[in-house]
């Protein structure tokens, strides 16, 4: 459930304690992530996140499935925020990603 205003919005991240940190680390231990970067993307206020998840639990699994996985990995934490947007690579698919961001 969103705000309805920026004020909520910061007293609502200040009380969910959702942080990119512990984002990370929950899908660390959860569902076996090599790499997780996560990014604040509502200014601060830790309502919007944005996510590059690596794990080998992603092999051979649709792009459907590894958002399922990782969503439920992050069930109440996805309840207290208001926008979650996850990128689910394989290890793999990890290494030709950043030899195409090193290549730019």
């Amino acid at each position: 459930m969103a705000a309805p205003t920026d004020t909520a919005a910061a007293e609502t991240a200040a009380t969910s304690g959702v942080t990119p940190e512990s984002l990370s680390e929950k899908l660390k231990s959860s569902i076996g992530a090599t790499y997780v970067s996560i990014e604040d993307m509502s200014g601060g206020c830790g309502q919007a996140f944005n996510a590059i998840v690596v794990s080998p639990e992603f092999e051979k699994k649709t792009l459907l499935a590894r958002h399922r996985l990782v969503n439920n990995a992050l069930k109440a934490e996805i309840a207290a925020i208001h926008a979650w947007t996850p990128k689910c690579l394989t290890p793999e698919q990890w290494e030709k990603e950043k030899e195409k961001i090193g290549a730019q």
